[in-house]
């Protein structure tokens, strides 16, 4: 236990200075941070990587780091407890060995699995749901002090809302994840139009794996990603090192960086540059390793509202925001990214009971996006539009329980396990209320 220090999120979104700064090495530490807490009047807050662009982290009590909670715990078949601490960079070098690999993952993967799933991190594909739906057992640290087992055996009945549970319910620290065998993917990376893509936008993700794209504004061409699974047997043709240099480093980052500040200080030029960004992005074909393909590498830093809405909604409402975003003249230099994912049956995930497709707004970090989310999320409201939890968004628990039939189902759990709110902070106040 440490005096706590400022901190604030890699989007630079959020800040806080909590009182008291807490390292964990075990569940036992974990256990006594609660029990410090509890005594003096305290909240905890449990914070992984800081890549949620709200302030669910946030807190003026006590800043738990279960940075040093991870790695495996126990492995059984594909089944495999890893500390809620593990970042996801960490997973390829713990399950490689054991021949496994995570059946999907986003483009990022500098989060913990703790923060991951607590916030509902997803990747892409119309038969695959989001980090959490692949937990099979949890282990919280509960407001009494209380060690939980939640398994389909472990008080089953709490499992729909621990898998995804926005840290209202106890600090996760370690999770049992079903895993697949380790896989390839051959990727196809090309520029196509807009209207064709989003006319044949349910084929797409019926008939690929893995399929998503970015709309460039003020364009007519979006970027796009089709992944296809293959045997780990099968052989790999990987990017070269400096066409991955070229593509993921320098265009994505660099280049793009450049872009966005340019686009900052001379909005006029943000058409013209997101058309040449179109025109010089590479087309590439190659397979490799699966979390080689899924994830990108992200150095410029940005804010993030994310909606989730009927998949079969997604051409509509891109159409809307194009719309918009010419009738008010504004000039957006970062591209707008649209996933899909499988419905599941987790009370608060963003895709409980519905096939669900994704669209993702970002903007540099040193730009305000005030105006730019207001605007799109009243749009996405009115296609029923769930937030993801862990990005930037405006909605109230009256506004969000009309969204998720089981809701209230959730804040019976989070009454029964945390009835004095000791894991609470402003922003669960908001979403879930007080």
């Amino acid at each position: 236990m440490q005096p706590g220090r400022p901190w604030s999120n890699w989007g630079r979104s959020e800040t806080c200075e909590p009182a008291h700064l807490a390292h964990a090495a075990s569940v036992d530490d974990v256990v006594e941070v609660v029990r410090f807490a509890r005594e003096r009047g305290l909240t905890v807050k449990a914070v992984g990587a800081g890549h949620s662009f709200t302030s669910i982290a946030a807190t003026r009590g006590i800043q738990l780091d279960l940075a040093s909670v991870d790695g495996i715990i126990s492995v059984d078949g594909t089944l495999v407890t890893l500390g809620a601490g593990t970042n996801l960079h960490q997973l390829p070098a713990l399950l490689g060995p054991l021949g496994l690999a995570l059946a999907n993952m986003g483009d990022i993967d500098r989060q913990t699995l703790g923060g991951a799933t607590s916030t509902g991190t997803h990747g892409t594909g119309g038969a695959f749901g989001g980090l959490a739906t692949q937990i099979r057992a949890l282990t919280l640290v509960t407001a009494d002090g209380g060690v939980l087992r939640i398994s389909d055996s472990e008080n089953a009945h709490l499992l729909p809302a621990a898998r995804l549970g926005l840290g209202a319910l106890g600090v996760v620290v370690d999770v049992t994840i079903e895993c697949v065998p380790a896989f390839l993917l051959h990727a196809v990376e090309r520029p196509e139009r807009f209207d064709a893509v989003l006319d044949d936008w349910q084929q797409r993700i019926a008939d690929a794996d893995h399929f998503e794209f970015y709309v460039w504004p003020h364009t007519d061409t979006v970027m796009t990603k089709t992944n296809t699974r293959l045997p780990a047997h099968h052989e790999r043709n990987p990017v070269g090192r400096f066409a991955a240099w070229w593509e993921d480093d320098f265009m994505s980052n660099s280049v793009l960086a450049a872009m966005l500040n340019v686009g900052r200080a001379l909005p006029a030029l943000t058409p013209a540059m997101n058309r040449l960004a179109t025109r010089v992005a590479g087309h590439r074909t190659f397979t490799d390793a699966s979390h080689e393909v899924f994830v990108s590498p992200r150095r410029t830093r940005f804010r993030e509202m994310e909606y989730a809405v009927p998949v079969a909604d997604v051409p509509a409402i891109l159409r809307e925001i194009r719309a918009v975003i010419e009738a008010k003249n504004w000039r957006i230099s970062f591209p707008i990214e649209v996933r899909a994912a499988a419905q599941d049956d987790l009370w608060l995930s963003t895709a409980s009971g519905r096939p669900t497709g994704y669209i993702a707004l970002h903007r540099y970090f040193r730009e305000d996006p005030t105006e730019y989310f207001r605007t799109i999320e009243t749009i996405m409201k009115n296609y029923g539009g769930r937030p993801h939890w862990g990005k930037m968004h405006f909605r109230d628990a009256d506004s969000l329980r009309g969204a998720y039939p089981h809701f209230d189902d959730f804040l019976a759990v989070r009454d029964d396990l945390d009835p004095e709110r000791l894991f609470a902070n402003d922003y669960l106040d908001r979403v879930l209320g007080a």
